[in-house]
């Protein structure tokens, strides 16, 4: 029997998953603009016509890149937070799980962060860093909200602050493990002032 139709073989990932995969591992470790498009389309073992019949552009591909950490980065939160009861508790968990990531040994900052530097105004990857932001700070208002904080939408900003504050010294302090500590400590206090 042909290996690749045994009924017990493992499907090969579809051309655009490992394309995927490929922009996802080279783009957030180099960069979306250091990585040219030979060298995900080599990653990935696809032709580069499949590239373009699937994304289009590089621009394209990016923007799928930054989509799948968009949608990584919401199932991770939703999944730490949806464990617990308290609103308090859940904005916690937050910082606890990017605590998390702060300790990977792969560890590169934010991935909308890096790729919006690098990108031109008003394109593509600029939209999907717009959108995941405004996501994040939708789920911190909507907690604060839901905490009883007088004024959640000021309580989201701040903690939205917090969070993209501590991912940027994660990144350039080289996983200074105490980042997280003090966080979660301003998270505390901020918290013990905002919600009575």
């Amino acid at each position: 029997m042909n290996r690749s139709t045994s009924p017990t073989s493992v499907p090969q990932a579809s051309a655009r998953e490992r394309l995927l995969a490929a922009a996802n591992e080279l783009f957030y470790a180099e960069g979306v603009q250091t990585v040219g498009i030979d060298r995900v389309i080599e990653r990935a073992g696809v032709a580069k016509a499949s590239l373009y019949n699937l994304f289009g552009s590089k621009e394209e591909l990016v923007a799928a890149y930054l989509q799948s950490r968009h949608d990584a980065t919401a199932d991770r939160l939703i999944a730490a937070i949806d464990k617990l009861e308290s609103p308090r508790e859940k904005i916690m968990a937050i910082f606890e799980s990017q605590a998390k990531l702060f300790r990977s040994p792969d560890f590169r900052g934010c991935a909308f962060t890096s790729a919006s530097a690098e990108a031109p105004a008003g394109g593509r990857v600029e939209l999907a860093a717009d959108e995941f932001r405004a996501w994040i700070r939708t789920l911190f208002v909507d907690l604060a909200r839901a905490a009883g904080a007088a004024h959640p939408t000021v309580l989201g900003r701040q903690l939205h602050l917090l969070y993209d504050g501590a991912g940027l010294a994660a990144r350039m302090e080289h996983g200074d493990q105490s980042i997280s500590k003090s966080t979660r400590e301003a998270v505390r206090t901020l918290l013990d002032a905002a919600i009575s």
